[in-house]
């Protein structure tokens, strides 16, 4: 509070001026390097599709999980192996239910991040399954404890997505059509702005699909 009250003098605003400079540098390279990860995964291209789709995910971090674990995930031939590795799935002083114990298990951190912030993304949207879960599960778990659920949800859901190609399908109550459609046009701007080919096409449920 006393520092935004203070006077700003013209080194203040020089160094600023460097701050902000250096952080549109860093935007700019972010910006190429996520377009090298692109060009890198262009033969992926309906993976990174498939799997920006799911609830909490984007462009970004699917490709990223792509890029770690492949586009078929063929390394684990379960989910539970696959969440297993990931370290996501709860250990021995830890349930579904319940959790004793505040120690991360082992596992791919990087991963462990990418899912934790995407259900953290998950359980903000409307109705959808996992907010509904996230609610079931908060007053036994608490807040972290919840996430944690969610972001092994998650994990498993990356394995099914990627493992048997599947796409997901909300299976919460009733999308708002309009947000559905403002999501899919967000989603399909952002892999065009990456060179990949988007084509909104109405994607009905079917035995392949999962919730």
């Amino acid at each position: 509070m006393d520092a935004l009250r203070g006077r700003a003098e013209p080194m203040h605003r020089r160094i600023l001026k460097l701050e902000l400079e250096r952080l549109k540098l860093l935007d700019r390279q972010r910006e190429t390097l996520d377009q090298m990860t692109a060009q890198a995964l262009k033969k992926h291209e309906e993976a990174v599709i498939r799997l920006a789709e799911a609830p909490g995910l984007g462009v970004d971090s699917a490709q990223q999980i792509i890029a770690e674990v492949g586009a078929e995930a063929k390394a684990f031939p379960s989910a539970a192996q696959f969440a297993s590795w990931v370290g996501t799935i709860p250990g021995s002083e830890e349930s579904a239910e319940q959790n004793h114990s505040s120690r991360s298990p082992k596992g791919n951190k990087f991963l462990r991040r990418i899912l934790t912030q995407a259900a953290q993304a998950a359980v903000k949207k409307k109705d959808g399954h996992f907010q509904n879960v996230f609610r079931r599960l908060m007053p036994r778990l608490g807040y972290n404890g919840a996430i944690w659920a969610i972001a092994h949800r998650l994990c498993r859901l990356v394995w099914k997505i990627l493992h048997d190609g599947v796409r997901y399908i909300e299976q919460g109550s009733e999308t708002n059509p309009k947000a559905k459609k403002r999501r899919a046009q967000k989603l399909a701007k952002a892999l065009r702005k990456l060179g990949y080919n988007v084509q909104l096409t109405p994607l009905a449920p079917s035995p392949a699909t999962l919730g």
